[in-house]
């Protein structure tokens, strides 16, 4: 399962190589950051799922950094900000700003409201691409502004619960598949012993 994982994870030359993480230098390549414990890789998909859905743009270097300075798994990070993508994007947001709304007692979106907002996030990788990150920084903030508070609370929950969830889920189910598996050599040794001792 380890090597599965391996093989689609992003390799310490890809990291290092990303224009989002350059800067980072040598440091992305400490042994710790690669190394696939409990705690490293539920921390890493956690921070990677919480930005990916936090924050429009920059998902990748903020996660990679918080993750360099937690030591959680680095590729895990990096990896779990796709969890927003441009099949997910609109459908997110559109959630995030009706759960906004709820909250702060706002009124319901209508539908045209709505396919505006989608629509927004779906021009995004036609249009802005081409400006560079500054012209997608800017889109992004005026897309934010027109849609307030709503949206920024609605994501900063589930962002939130996302996060906490997929850590105690990933921790929980490492734990019990170690428990199997040492269960597991434990009857095979047993087993083995037994069939040593009979005559």
């Amino acid at each position: 399962m380890r090597e599965r994982f391996r093989k689609w994870l992003p390799t310490p030359e890809t990291l290092h190589k990303s224009r989002w993480l350059r800067w980072m230098g040598p440091v992305i390549q400490h042994p710790s950051l690669w190394h696939f414990s409990r705690k490293g890789i539920a921390l890493g998909v956690a921070l990677g799922i919480f930005f990916g859905l936090l924050i429009p743009v920059a998902q990748i270097p903020v996660s990679a950094a918080l993750a360099v300075i937690l030591r959680a798994n680095l590729p895990m990070a990096v990896a779990s900000t796709m969890v927003t993508n441009p099949v997910t994007f609109g459908p997110v947001y559109y959630g995030a700003y009706r759960l906004g709304n709820l909250v702060l007692g706002k009124r319901a979106v209508s539908e045209s409201e709505a396919q505006q907002l989608l629509a927004g996030a779906h021009d995004e990788p036609q249009e802005v691409q081409r400006k560079g990150w500054r012209g997608r920084l800017a889109y992004w903030l005026e897309h934010l502004r027109r849609v307030g508070k709503p949206l920024a609370v609605g994501l900063a929950i589930i962002a939130s619960v996302s996060g906490l969830t997929v850590y105690f889920l990933i921790s929980g189910i490492w734990t019990l598949n170690t428990r199997w598996t040492r269960r597991k050599r434990l009857r095979a040794r047993s087993g083995r012993s037994n069939a040593e001792q009979e005559p």
